[in-house]
């Protein structure tokens, strides 16, 4: 058995180990950033104007004008009123709800990101829908006023995408506090956009979202939009103050890169379309996003030997069944489709 535990080159749509191609289709670079090579030449860019990193601090004397600018270009792109960037979409989560949740209840939805807690906490195992009509009956029936919800946008791993619009039948004399992780869904779900656009607009809901910017946008940073004054107060807190950036190169690429992600997620949705056209009730997957779970515990068995490595481990603990998950990202060809549908029997 290959040893896929140490695999020394960049992942791609073909992996090569121990002389064997393999065909790849797991992983988060659904828009397959991390091999484009127009990407990497901004990068690279990047890297001659800026240097390899900025270890300073954001509230320094002395300050880079990219970062003001990336985030003024993250909110324009993404449709909110303001941003700010950190250094990874684990910093990006952990200062929002640190500094958001001492304003009122907490509650975390099922199967909230580790990334999002406060401190460790057992998981919550109801469905999402149970969780929102459970959350209304709450909050409209108990004296607090300060709600802050935290939840995924989406579960990636039995895909799907959450709705929040049952937000709209909380008492308007509740103020919601919504912090939404969009790691998954930004740069593919809605257009591209992700979840921020799709969130209900109302005068007693403060829309939030974070995010990791390392998975479709390819980008080691973090991301976090929201309203002006929400940014402001984020921007005065320790942890916003005491970390460093991400490094400036990989910002100026995302800047001037709008158009290739653009290509890229045109190709992933031409991919999506081509797979689904053969796929039976027995698999579960959102429209036009890339995740494609099977029902077939053997399913990664089976694929291996015909050289295709899929997505599979076991869940929600060590002793669980596998979860087997088909991840498509543009980086894959038309032939890459066709030989796993396949190797599928589709």
């Amino acid at each position: 058995m290959p040893d896929f535990k140490s695999i020394d080159k960049p992942f791609s749509n073909n992996i090569n180990i121990d002389g064997t191609s393999y065909l790849y289709f797991g992983g988060t670079a659904y828009l397959g950033i991390p091999q484009n090579q127009a990407f990497i030449d901004l990068h690279v860019a990047g890297i001659k104007k800026f240097g390899l990193n900025n270890g300073t601090s954001r509230n320094n004397n002395i300050q880079l004008g990219i970062y003001d600018e990336a985030e003024k270009i993250v909110a324009k792109r993404f449709k909110a009123e303001n941003a700010l960037i950190t250094s990874s979409g684990y910093l990006a989560a952990q200062l929002t709800v640190k500094a958001l949740s001492a304003l009122g209840k907490v509650i975390y939805a099922p199967a909230t990101h580790p990334a999002l807690w406060l401190a460790d906490q057992t998981v919550n195992s109801q469905t999402f829908d149970a969780w929102k009509n459970e959350t209304i009956t709450l909050i409209n029936n108990t004296a607090e006023k300060t709600w802050v919800l935290i939840s995924n946008s989406m579960n990636n791993l039995f895909p799907e995408i959450y709705d929040f619009n049952f937000l709209s039948e909380i008492k308007p004399e509740k103020e919601i506090i919504l912090i939404v992780d969009d790691s998954h869904g930004i740069g593919v779900n809605n257009n591209g956009l992700g979840a921020f656009t799709s969130l209900p607009v109302k005068a007693n809901i403060e829309r939030m979202v974070v995010a990791s910017m390392a998975k479709a946008l390819g980008v080691d940073a973090g991301l976090v939009l929201g309203s002006n004054a929400i940014i402001a107060k984020l921007k005065n807190t320790n942890i916003f103050v005491g970390a460093s950036p991400p490094p400036a190169a990989s910002l100026f690429a995302f800047i001037h890169a709008e158009e290739i992600y653009q290509k890229a997620w045109s190709r992933l949705q031409q991919n999506i379309n081509l797979f689904i056209d053969s796929l039976n009730l027995s698999w579960r997957f959102e429209q036009a996003f890339p995740a494609f779970l099977s029902q077939d515990p053997t399913l990664a068995d089976h694929l291996l030997k015909k050289s295709i490595l899929i997505s599979s481990f076991p869940y929600p603990d060590p002793d669980s069944r596998p979860i087997n998950r088909i991840v498509l990202s543009s980086w894959h060809t038309e032939q890459d489709i066709e030989k796993l549908k396949k190797a599928l029997n589709f």
